[in-house]
């Protein structure tokens, strides 16, 4: 990951229009439903509180963790105390249940040294740990957490902040994402919006695997499906 003051040189595939692939985390990098499930239902526990149902299971995937704790926790007297408890409780051992999506280590050397690279979620504190743990840190040029913006994700302003790291326009990019709110993300943020493993999702483009995505990539160069529009 490079610091935000970091000059960059330019991709290898500066002639083509695409210039940056962004990635979603839970559900795009990592199936991690089941180490989420296990984070939130032992918060639940601790305050005798019963386990998420489907509904619940469905909110936290693409929202940041206070979201997900005041909505889990909806009518919940003490909500302070909640929170206080969640602040100091450690995610770690949760790391190792998350599950890295097949071929995409594959994908991301397809892409390099042709396309920037940078991951938006709404993850928060967690962010690091986990790619750090699973070996995938030094695959982004950027990363933007919920931690780093004032609004998470559907708000663009994480996106607005990758596109202006890069000097790039939102037709230079694409996202990678899987939920409802990845889709929001893109469309307030004006980025061609690539739908993983999710077809009920509004997207430009669907990807049900990474083994197909230099296929999508070589599509979009190929047809020319972005205006090339850098700053000067």
């Amino acid at each position: 990951m490079t610091s935000p003051g970091k000059i960059i040189s330019p991709p290898h595939w500066i002639d083509n229009v695409l210039k940056l692939v962004a990635f979603d985390c839970d559900g795009v990098l990592f199936d991690s439903q089941q180490a989420n499930i296990a984070f939130y239902n032992a918060i639940l526990a601790h305050f005798d509180r019963p386990p998420l149902d489907p509904e619940a299971v469905d909110y936290i995937h693409s929202h940041t963790v206070w979201e997900s704790l005041h909505h889990i926790f909806s009518g919940y007297p003490d909500l302070a105390a909640v929170f206080t408890f969640a602040r100091s409780f450690d995610y770690g051992p949760f790391i190792s249940m998350m599950v890295e999506e097949p071929f995409l280590r594959e994908f991301f050397r397809f892409l390099r040294p042709g396309c920037y690279l940078a991951l938006a979620t709404n993850r928060t504190t967690t962010t690091q740990a986990v790619l750090t743990h699973h070996g995938l840190a030094n695959n982004f040029d950027l990363v933007v957490s919920a931690q780093d913006v004032s609004y998470p994700k559907p708000h663009p302003e994480a996106f607005v902040r990758i596109l202006e790291h890069f000097c790039l326009s939102p037709q230079e990019a694409i996202y990678i994402g899987d939920s409802r709110v990845d889709e929001q993300f893109a469309a307030n943020a004006g980025v061609p919006f690539v739908a993983y493993r999710n077809p009920g999702l509004t997207a430009e483009y669907h990807l049900d695997s990474f083994a197909a995505g230099p296929d999508l990539i070589r599509g979009l160069v190929r047809d020319q499906a972005f205006e090339p529009r850098r700053k000067s």
